[in-house]
């Protein structure tokens, strides 16, 4: 089933972002559904952290905007981050199981690893692969740890070959 924002009468559909790690939920946030085409789901929503947050390469902070797209067949999601003035900070990856779309929740299991492109190119970096390492998911559910380098890898891949242009179009 495919959705635009724009078929909805004018009306912005909203779903719940449901963050969850470690078999809890890490944080829950209002979005807009912008599209579902059954495999991609795109959706828009504000910085939901609280405060900034600052990584050191980048700073998330009230006022920034995501525009955020998950797979239910793909072990990632790609999040494109813009500040208050429009401009593009970078995108933020995070490597995660597909995502499940139930009711008006999307559901995402985050697996610890990350991966940041910033707006130029000239800054990509993994992130948290201690963490990953940390989780025990390699020996828990080695074929989910396997999807998941597997997913980084090829993230990594298309960041540094000019972006992900080609995958969120």
């Amino acid at each position: 089933m495919s959705v635009n924002s724009s078929d909805l009468s004018g009306a912005s559909a909203q779903l719940e972002v449901v963050l969850v790690k470690a078999g809890r939920t890490k944080i829950r946030y209002p979005a807009e559904l912008l599209q579902d085409d059954g495999t991609r789901i795109a959706v828009r929503a504000p910085w939901a952290g609280s405060g900034v947050r600052d990584f050191g390469f980048v700073r998330f902070e009230p006022g920034d905007l995501f525009t955020e797209y998950y797979w239910r067949d793909r072990w990632y999601a790609v999040k494109e981050v813009r500040a208050a003035d429009g401009a593009v900070k970078g995108w933020y990856c995070d490597i995660t199981r597909p995502a499940v779309r139930s009711g008006g929740d999307l559901v995402v299991e985050d697996l610890d690893l990350d991966l940041w492109r910033s707006a130029d190119g000239t800054d990509v970096r993994r992130l948290d692969e201690d963490e990953f390492a940390e989780s025990g998911l390699a020996e828990t559910d080695p074929e989910a740890a396997s999807a998941a380098m597997a997913a980084l890898t090829e993230l990594e891949g298309l960041a540094r070959a000019g972006g992900f242009t080609e995958l969120l179009t």
